[in-house]
């Protein structure tokens, strides 16, 4: 994986990145310095530094008095890890930023700005998750409505919840 001492390229603009140590978390994070600031993480590192309260403190400093220009982000990127093509998704239910994930290691690439907009988002997990289930209910609430009240009315009557797994299994 990325995070050894091996050096990866940036995917949207080829340099070679930088490992940027994040104490809090205890790993070491690629990132574009001295290219397009874009930051590579890999498999189950972008949870640790998602939200509001956890520390990006070192990337902050690393980020400090440069500026970067901006990457075409439509373009197909391919992971520095893997060399599978990354895939684009939203960030979150908002669907106002889009990162770049690999399905073959699990790594995501943001381009420069995208973790601290995905911050601003939302200040807990907790309304990250609430935010999920209210767009899950707004495509396939009618559904989940109905199959919660066929649950319902199986558990009032337990002959009928016997009769059902029985037809089913």
């Amino acid at each position: 994986m990325a995070d050894n001492l091996e050096s990866i390229y940036c995917p949207a603009c080829g340099k070679k990145m930088d490992k940027i140590y994040m104490p809090s978390a205890g790993v070491n994070l690629d990132v574009c310095v001295n290219g397009c600031g874009g930051i590579y993480f890999d498999n189950r590192e972008f949870a640790k530094f998602d939200e509001q309260h956890e520390d990006i403190q070192p990337l902050v400093s690393a980020f400090e008095g440069k500026e970067y220009n901006v990457v075409d982000s439509s373009e197909t990127r391919i992971c520095p890890v893997c060399s599978m093509k990354m895939v684009k998704n939203y960030a979150s239910a908002k669907h106002e930023i889009q990162v770049d994930e690999c399905y073959g290691c699990g790594g995501k690439f943001l381009d420069h700005c995208e973790l601290d907009k995905i911050r601003a988002q939302y200040a807990t997990e907790e309304e990250r998750a609430a935010d999920v289930i209210k767009e899950l209910y707004s495509k396939v609430g009618a559904e989940l409505r109905q199959a919660n009240l066929e649950h319902a009315k199986r558990m009032q009557n337990p002959s009928m919840l016997t009769r059902f797994i029985k037809l089913k299994f």
